[in-house]
């Protein structure tokens, strides 16, 4: 069972005790001083309770919610369920959040509400919450891990797969980061292998699996996958698959230059050249961060489509620390970049090779400083701001984890 803290400020969940009217709060949680405005919403209240291991749905109510609060007179004096769910049917445009004992419901029986609508709307607001530090990024990580195996929806899948993999790579807090990520990949490699045989859902896990390993045992199995020494039934290791299982051999240095340069010379396409560059840049020393920094950043010959994938390859690092040396240069090629490169390029250079996997207070001090000290090019600024506010919220999710 996860375990929680308290709550920065109240959920946006029904509240109340039996024998009392419950109330919803102000549904546009992104409501500030600059935009008071409070939306109308019309929509729905889903109760939810578990019933011989299935979380299922015992009453509905729909109604308007406009102002402040809203009262709810028909559940005065009801038990609370086990889940309650705002906005159940997706009536509305708006952000929800779960109470925390309809979070820990979830954690455990997500996977048993049989609606894919449902069940998108508890995925939505349970990223929600960890992305605002409202609840812990582990708890985020217990429910995808515990759930995910279940669902059924292509989009929620990779939607969710992504979003787990971002939390165990940003947002836990440093000291457990290395734990999750061999859990998150362990229990990847799990999935693929009980999923059905040559189904969209194995496929999905078997590339989340690729994008994570790292560990000795997780690269052994990444190995023997893309050598056919282990088989998942009904799966093709397509040219485009076997690129991915390469890239994360290259990233955990079980596979080196020659043998990206091999496979590129037996798919020489533009995208396998797009691979093979994410390859390069993604190989785990510090000289192989250099050249793939130099490549892009100090030549001036790469299409769009490769400063791209180098700069996938190049912030995949599982020691983060090897990012740490191109932070002073990052911000001092910044200019010449933007004054010297298309749009398109310098924009795919300033996001695509920002080390936002350090996620840490200095990256954040050396970007307040050069905005401080650089305020013209607005464009430009405007690029550098987005970016600090992805590490902002990873610090900020981090020390809700941390508590």
């Amino acid at each position: 069972m996860a375990q929680h803290g308290g709550r920065q400020h109240p959920p946006a969940g029904l509240r109340g005790r039996r024998g009392r009217p419950l109330h919803l709060p102000r549904g546009d949680p992104d409501r500030s001083p600059e935009w008071p405005t409070i939306r109308p919403h019309r929509l729905a209240v889903g109760l939810y309770n578990v019933k011989e291991g299935r979380l299922v749905r015992d009453g509905r109510l729909e109604l308007d919610v406009d102002g402040e609060r809203t009262e709810i007179a028909e559940l005065a004096g009801e038990k609370k369920p086990d889940l309650l769910l705002l906005n159940d049917d997706d009536l509305a445009y708006a952000k929800i959040r779960l109470d925390d004992a309809s979070l820990l419901v979830a954690i455990d029986f997500l996977s048993a509400i049989e609606s894919p609508l449902a069940r998108s709307l508890v995925w939505g607001s349970a990223w929600d919450s960890t992305r605002d530090a409202e609840t812990a990024a582990r708890d985020y990580v217990q429910l995808v891990l515990r759930n995910i195996g279940a669902e059924t929806e292509s989009t929620t899948l990779r939607t969710v797969l992504a979003q787990v993999q971002t939390t165990a790579t940003m947002y836990v807090a440093p000291e457990r980061r290395e734990s999750t990520l061999e859990e998150v990949g362990d229990a990847f490699w799990t999935l693929a292998n009980e999923a059905a045989p040559g189904s969209d859902a194995q496929f999905q896990f078997l590339k989340a699996f690729a994008a994570v390993a790292h560990t000795p045992t997780q690269l052994d199995n990444v190995q023997a996958v893309l050598d056919e020494k282990v088989a998942l039934d009904g799966l093709d290791i397509d040219t485009d698959l076997g690129w991915e299982l390469l890239i994360a051999l290259a990233a955990g240095g079980r596979a080196g230059r020659e043998q990206i340069e091999a496979t590129l010379a037996s798919d020489n396409t533009a995208t396998g050249r797009q691979s093979a560059a994410h390859a390069f840049a993604a190989l785990p020393t510090a000289s192989d961060k250099e050249a793939a920094w130099k490549s892009i950043v100090e030549e001036t010959n790469a299409s769009n489509l490769i400063v791209r994938s180098t700069g996938l390859g190049f912030l995949r690092a599982s020691d983060p620390s090897l990012l740490e040396p191109f932070v002073a240069r990052y911000f001092g090629s910044l200019t010449t970049i933007w004054e010297n490169r298309s749009y398109a390029i310098a924009s795919g250079i300033i996001t695509g090779f920002y080390p936002a996997s350090l996620a840490n207070q200095a990256l954040v001090d050396a970007t307040r400083a050069w905005l401080e000290a650089h305020p013209e090019t607005p464009a430009l600024r405007r690029l550098i701001i987005e970016n600090l506010a992805g590490v902002e919220r990873a610090l900020r999710v981090q020390a809700r984890d941390a508590a």
